[in-house]
């Protein structure tokens, strides 16, 4: 049986993914056309419905939970490696200004339906003066003052300090210190229109998948390296630890809860609609 796979070409993603697409694993008779994309451009595939199976932002996921449903497998969450947003100079006086009612400052976004975004909002609910960008190009948006502030995510957090920018806040360090639960950044979802069984077979697969990777961290080394070519593999393996660990084996029990309190925030403020469907796989 074959079916489309979307994921981003960051190390994260393709660590996770190695074994399962190159059937270093028993794949139980799945195969995979795999689809390479930012993941803005994954979110908005998930909304259009377009893959049986895909990477997206939780954010995404909540507007397409109708739709898909989330796999114990292959998340990213966690402690300190959440969304940064950042500046050329003056941190405390953009933050002092995106707390104020009338904020007036650009902010550089990896997309409306990030986790990111959402953070943001939560953080800077009246900053609404945002521009979206690729998340590779929000670093040289702000150098250049195309933008006052940029959200940052996935490698970037370990660039940034390099290129002479500021952290303004450490969104996941807020999310953190307000509920003391890892934040919820990205997950595998799988098309409810897809059996029952089919759905449980990729969870197992991509778990397997997970844990061939662990076991064997250098297996899809140059698999990693062809997706991340600007990346020292110093770097490739920083961000496959910061993202990949138990929760992307299986959620648990606290992933889950985790989720669950990010969805119940975001429906409290209204930023999310209501979900009428289980989240998580039965």
């Amino acid at each position: 049986m074959k079916l489309t796979l979307g994921f981003s070409p960051c190390p994260n993603d393709t660590f996770i993914f190695d074994a399962l697409i190159h059937h270093k694993i028993d794949t139980e008779g799945l195969d995979f056309e795999v689809f390479y994309d930012d993941v803005e451009t994954l979110n908005q595939k998930a909304v259009r419905g377009e893959l049986d199976i895909t990477k997206l932002s939780y954010h995404a996921f909540a507007y397409v939970a109708n739709q898909y449903v989330l796999l114990d497998a292959g998340s990213a969450l966690g402690f300190g490696v959440g969304p940064m947003l950042i500046c050329k100079d003056n941190p405390d006086e953009i933050s002092s200004n995106l707390k104020s009612q009338n904020p007036n400052l650009k902010i550089g976004i990896p997309g409306k339906y990030t986790t990111a975004n959402f953070l943001l909002g939560l953080a800077f609910p009246n900053a609404t003066n945002k521009v979206e960008l690729v998340f590779s190009d929000i670093e040289n948006a702000v150098l250049e003052g195309r933008v006052d502030a940029g959200l940052i995510i996935h490698e970037n957090r370990f660039t940034y300090q390099d290129k002479g920018l500021k952290k303004i806040i450490d969104l996941g360090d807020y999310w953190e210190k307000e509920t003391g639960c890892a934040i919820p950044l990205g997950g595998i979802v799988a098309n409810r229109n897809l059996p029952l069984a089919v759905q449980h077979k990729i969870n197992r697969v991509l778990r397997k998948s997970v844990e061939y990777a662990f076991a064997n961290p250098k297996s899809g080394l140059n698999f990693i390296r062809q997706h991340a070519q600007e990346m020292s593999e110093e770097v490739m393996y920083k961000h496959i630890d910061l993202y990949v660990n138990k929760y992307s084996v299986d959620l648990g029990e606290e992933g889950r809860k985790a989720i669950r309190l990010l969805f119940d925030t975001a429906l409290e403020k209204g930023i999310i609609p209501v979900i009428e469907k289980g989240l998580f796989l039965t």
